[in-house]
């Protein structure tokens, strides 16, 4: 059985602007933001009001609070949000990141004030591998990562030799072994822990040969391999239509894969930061969800 990583970096942009809906690291401070830069209604500003601990209703001068996400489609989520929250007085900008690897790295630098990007088992292994002061304050969703295929219409068409691609990092990579696992192509060792790696594998019931990739580019190289696990945000911003997949993730047996938000741990008790909890957990976004994203994404906070 051969492990390989694709030899040659993909350069397909992570963000690609589309009114679909996209669902649930380490740069330096020159590199933290996008090439997207600025999201619609935050674009050419070169600086937001320092954070405070006010509440907008003590001061007169508009506060505003960067939001790092990784998806342009999770702006249809976050501008009802915003409209609300400027009523208060406050500004929510929303930043645009290419990659996954970088929005926790801006919070933690003070380049953002407040991400929801990630799930637990990325935010859980990233903090620990970078020390980040960091911590969540809300669930926000849950969004399946499923196998999509150009070649095959079924897992049950798999051949040996065939190429599988999944994410390279080490949450996303995790999950879509277990995915892989679930379709029954693969089985893990009796000691396998919830975040399992390539070695964790015991058996391959199809001997597939499984190429890591970064989790952006994975939509991008579908016609290049015989399938690919993708991302339930990259599927959708990259246009694929979730029902297309060949193997959907429908069981999660804890909260790893819970998207989340996130701030840095000193001002988890902001109260603007919990006034976004608030009105993201709410019916208006629930409505969002199904009404626009046909109940893709599913409300965490009630699981």
């Amino acid at each position: 059985m051969r492990k390989k990583k694709l030899a040659a970096t993909l350069t397909m942009a992570a963000l690609l602007v589309t009114g679909l809906f996209a669902g649930c690291g380490n740069g330096s401070a020159g590199s933290a933001q996008s090439t997207a830069g600025q999201s619609t209604s935050g674009a050419g500003q070169e600086s937001s009001v320092a954070v405070s601990s006010e509440t907008p209703s003590a001061s007169s001068e508009a506060r505003t609070i960067k939001l790092g996400l990784t998806g342009v489609i999770y702006e249809d989520i976050w501008n009802p949000i915003k409209d609300k929250l400027a009523e208060d007085n406050i500004n929510l900008e929303l930043i645009q990141f290419s990659d996954f690897s970088l929005p926790n790295n801006a919070l933690d630098n003070g380049e953002i004030d407040i991400n929801a990007f990630q799930h637990h088992a990325y935010f859980n292994n990233d903090v620990s591998t970078n020390g980040y002061d960091i911590t969540p304050i809300a669930d926000t969703f849950v969004i399946a990562m499923n196998l999509y295929s150009d070649k095959i219409s079924s897992v049950d068409d798999l051949k040996d030799g065939d190429t599988i691609a999944i994410p390279d990092d080490a949450s996303n990579g995790g999950r879509a072994i277990k995915l892989l696992e679930s379709a029954g192509i693969v089985t893990l060792k009796a000691d396998a822990g919830k975040n399992p790696t390539l070695a964790d594998i015991d058996t391959y019931n199809v001997k597939v040969d499984i190429t890591e990739v970064g989790a952006a580019n994975t939509p991008s190289i579908i016609p290049d391999v015989t399938a690919a696990v993708v991302n339930g945000n990259y599927a959708l911003d990259y246009g694929i239509d979730p029902k297309t997949a060949i193997f959907h993730e429908t069981e999660y047996d804890d909260d790893s894969y819970f998207c989340l938000i996130a701030v840095r741990t000193g001002e988890k008790d902001d109260p603007d930061f919990q006034k976004i909890v608030k009105l993201f957990q709410s019916e208006e976004t629930k409505a969002i969800f199904q009404d626009t994203f046909g109940g893709f994404f599913v409300p965490a906070w009630e699981k």
